[in-house]
């Protein structure tokens, strides 16, 4: 399980933020995906969402790979 709160975590989330242009704001909408099996991660409902369940789990998916790979 990934940690939430560490500041490696803080780090990745922004990065990965950045990359899929997810506001700052909306951050704290992929924290939770880290306490839960991706098989319950949300999907896309194609219902114009803000941000777009598909945007936060991409940062989710790109957060484990920095923490996977990144030194920091």
């Amino acid at each position: 399980m990934i940690d939430t709160a560490t500041e490696r975590f803080s780090w990745a989330l922004a990065q990965a933020s950045s990359e899929f242009g997810l506001q700052e704001y909306y951050r704290d909408c992929v924290r939770p995906l880290f306490s839960m099996p991706v098989s319950q991660w949300p999907e896309c409902c194609a219902g114009g969402c803000e941000p777009c369940a598909q945007t936060l789990v991409a940062v989710a998916r790109r957060v484990g790979e920095l923490l996977a790979t990144a030194d920091c």
